[in-house]
């Protein structure tokens, strides 16, 4: 019943040398990795939908190339064929757009607008938003069109063709 001492030897409290220590594990843990993947899936998820927001409108096609990105979020103005006046993705009545695209320009740095409008658009009505965005304080309008469209240098940029 009583508890023995056990002297101390040269060694420092060890018996001997031949005692085993802990081996060092040669596994690796996956569990933080596979916490952390199941987090951006989730993250990913849940971000996906929110690109592709947009409104469907079939844009011309031309052989111009890509303007060149700015530090601001790009301001967009759509039109649709059935009419309607979106700034960004919010529908727009025509007799608020000036107040409204002014009231825009205002708040921000840069007088750069992207219009996007659908091909079925009259040239017509094309212009005058155009007018519009330029009595809304927006002087610089880049037109907004699919890639890969005829050039009128008689090349086929479609199917590679020259």
């Amino acid at each position: 019943m009583g508890a023995g001492v056990v002297g101390r030897g040269k060694a420092g409290g060890r018996r001997g040398r031949g005692r085993a220590r802990s081996a060092a594990m040669s596994e690796i843990n996956v569990t933080p990795f596979v916490d952390v993947m199941l987090v951006l899936l989730i993250i990913f998820m849940v971000a996906a939908p929110m690109l592709t927001v947009g409104v469907p409108i079939e844009l011309p096609k031309t052989a111009a190339s890509a303007l060149p990105t700015v530090k601001e979020e790009p301001l967009t103005l759509t039109l649709t064929l059935d009419g309607r006046v979106l700034i960004q993705n919010t529908e727009t009545p025509e007799g608020d757009l000036v107040a409204k695209l002014r009231a825009v320009a205002a708040e921000r740095e840069d007088n750069k607008i992207f219009l996007r409008a659908d091909g079925g658009i009259s040239y017509d009505r094309v212009m005058q938003v155009m007018g519009a965005l330029n009595a809304g304080g927006f002087s610089n309008i880049g037109l907004v069109t699919d890639g890969g469209g005829p050039a009128l240098d008689g090349s086929d940029l479609v199917n590679g063709n020259r």
